[in-house]
């Protein structure tokens, strides 16, 4: 059977950009995933409980891009669902991102207001403002709660999420959970903020469930593909379609200039004889424990049970064949390495990279998804 096409990966970038082959152009697809299953990181299932759980941790739809939205929507209905996070702080639960409401939780009345009538002069309100920026500050009241935000909230959390100092990592992960100058106690502000009301493997069916899409799954991409002087073979044979690839950029080099470094989690999951566990979907513990966070997946996809299930995600490294390559880990030294990777790639004409592992950039779920709509209308349509 012959494919005008190869797309290796069933997460949200292969199945986005496979689907608008399939049915925007009318070609066959062949679709090449490692795992037993679709969906990739998002992938859910309802356990013995009937509760929807998501196995690889937390994915909650948000965006601005009313074209991502529609384009979801096609193959799902939603569920409107407004994440809303606490951490635990000095023994008290308060709203993160850091905002106004999570000063007064925490200081006595007349600091707080203190507090907040600077703030409120200096930025606008709900302006976002990074932690490391405020940090700059030389006004002595913006400087004690930016240096109290940065000890209690991210200092320990970054050092359990990515091994480092928050200084030491790319500002542009850091500048993700910032101060937000006002009391929405909101995770995100963006929009559209959903998850599937079935759940996201449903929505991945409808995505890749097409009579244009060939899926592999349980297929290693190297077991059926070769990459050859400029050249790429499809078992053993030459093919000169275009190849779409949204794995591991180093893994698919063999990691001829090195290995790119990712952190990984461990997820361990327990099912609770209670109906709910805690307030919120998911609660922060910045200072205590080894784990980063724990979420409660009942408030999200909301289920009559005596039963609760929760996540507890437990930050480590990644080691190759071990665990799963969940953040590319943003350094100086790994910038230089993929830079080396992406060049060498241009030697295959006919191959595209794309998403969170073949680019080596972090994307969340609307990114990835615009992504892929652009790069199809850019390149392929």
């Amino acid at each position: 059977m012959k494919f005008k096409y190869i797309v290796v990966g069933a997460g949200l970038a292969g199945a986005t950009i496979a689907e608008r082959i399939a049915s925007q152009l009318g070609e066959r697809v062949l679709v090449i995933e490692e795992r037993k299953h679709i969906g990739g990181n998002c992938y859910d299932f309802r356990d013995e409980n009937g509760i929807l759980v998501h196995k690889y941790g937390p994915h909650l739809f948000h965006t601005n891009y009313t074209k991502v939205f529609e384009y979801l929507s096609q193959f799902t209905e939603w569920r409107i669902y407004q994440h809303r996070v606490l951490a635990l702080v000095d023994g008290k639960k308060i709203p993160v991102p850091f905002n106004l409401e999570s000063i007064h939780a925490l200081f006595p009345r007349s600091m707080a207001l203190k507090f907040e009538e600077k703030l409120l002069k200096t930025f606008s309100y709900n302006e976002k403002v990074p932690i490391l920026t405020l940090k700059q500050f030389k006004d002595s009241d913006i400087k004690a709660i930016a240096e109290y935000v940065y000890e209690k909230i991210f200092v320990n959390y970054s050092s359990k999420q990515w091994g480092l100092k928050p200084e030491d990592i790319d500002q542009t992960v850091t500048a993700r959970v910032p101060i937000v100058i006002g009391k929405d106690n909101r995770y995100f502000s963006d929009r559209y903020q959903a998850v599937p009301r079935q759940g996201y493997t449903k929505l991945f069916e409808k995505m890749l469930f097409h009579p244009n899409i060939k899926l592999m799954l349980n297929t290693k991409f190297q077991d059926v593909c070769r990459l050859r002087s400029g050249k790429i073979e499809l078992m053993g044979q030459p093919f000169d379609g275009i190849l779409i690839y949204t794995g591991m950029i180093d893994e698919l080099f063999d990691f001829k200039f090195g290995k790119l470094p990712y952190r990984s989690l461990r997820m361990e999951f327990e099912i609770l004889d209670t109906e709910y566990f805690q307030e919120v979907a998911t609660v922060n513990f910045p200072n205590d424990y080894d784990f980063t966070r724990i979420t409660e997946f009942k408030h999200i996809h909301p289920h009559q049970s005596n039963k609760t299930v929760i996540l507890k995600e437990y930050p480590t490294n990644y080691n190759f064949g071990e665990n799963i390559p969940y953040y590319p880990f943003q350094t100086h030294e790994a910038k230089k390495i993929y830079s080396m990777y992406k060049e060498y790639s241009s030697a295959w004409p006919n191959l595209i990279l794309l998403g969170r592992l073949a680019e080596f950039k972090y994307y969340d779920m609307d990114d990835v998804v615009k992504r892929a709509l652009d790069l199809f209308c850019e390149k392929l349509r």
